[in-house]
């Protein structure tokens, strides 16, 4: 059964669609769940398809090619697995975040080597699972940047791992790398502490807020001319990070 946006007109409907950030469609079996999702997800100004059943999620599946799905496992005429593998089969771009009860390790691997992109356990955090969504969407769009990188007066290789600024060498840790690449690859976004947490971090090994303000701190002292005044690597204000090439 679908419950395409309910208390809605078609007429709002379309028009939520328009204005949104594109649509995630959600296939869940539980009618106080798929609330609960969908208001998560238009909240975050997206346009949220709900699907009752694996049916219907896999017809809603080819007809909205949605931005992301966010899929149940238990569900009636197809199981969670079946669709998983079925829409990577199809069209493999698309992210399929799991939202399960089940915690076993080995069902976890299972559905990641059926091609889901990730895994989050009910009970879940909105904030956690909003911020899957947006990272494995990221990931899709996510350009190729030039083994290269160059701005100011540094130069990046990233693939030999070198750093050099005003012709000088600055030796960075593989954890700097990794998150000046993500810096490089977003950059003039502003990024959330918890972006940055999920992406280069990781929330298997989920650190505090303080450690991404730490080591932004030592990156600025290796890469900024004047780390007191940055230039490049800049704190907004009750939002978070923006690098500025």
């Amino acid at each position: 059964m679908v419950q395409e946006v309910e208390f809605a007109t078609d007429a709002q409907t379309s028009e939520a669609r328009t204005a949104s950030l594109g649509t995630i469609l959600i296939i869940e079996d539980d009618p106080r769940m798929q609330k609960v999702l969908r208001r998560i997800f238009t909240e975050e100004r997206y346009a949220a398809v709900v699907a009752g059943d694996g049916q219907t999620g896999l017809e809603l599946f080819r007809s909205e090619r949605p931005l992301a799905v966010v899929l149940d496992l238990i569900l009636p005429n197809i199981s969670g697995r079946e669709l998983c593998q079925t829409f990577k089969s199809h069209s493999s771009e698309i992210p399929i975040i799991v939202l399960s009860a089940i915690t076993e390790v080995a069902d976890k691997v299972l559905l990641l080597e059926l091609g889901a992109d990730d895994y989050v356990t009910k009970p879940f955090s909105p904030r956690e699972l909003t911020a899957r969504v947006q990272a494995a969407i990221r990931r899709q769009r996510k350009p190729t940047l030039p083994t290269v990188y160059r701005f100011a007066e540094c130069e990046i290789d990233f693939e030999k791992m070198t750093v050099r600024r005003d012709g000088s060498p600055i030796v960075l840790t593989a954890h700097e790398f990794k998150l000046l690449r993500f810096f490089t690859e977003n950059s003039e976004r502003v990024l959330t502490r918890e972006s940055l947490l999920n992406e280069v971090w990781g929330y298997n090994s989920y650190p505090t807020t303080r450690t991404v303000d730490n080591q932004i701190l030592k990156l600025r002292q290796k890469l900024e001319p004047d780390p007191t005044k940055p230039r490049h690597l800049l704190t907004i204000y009750g939002a978070g990070y923006k690098f500025v090439p």
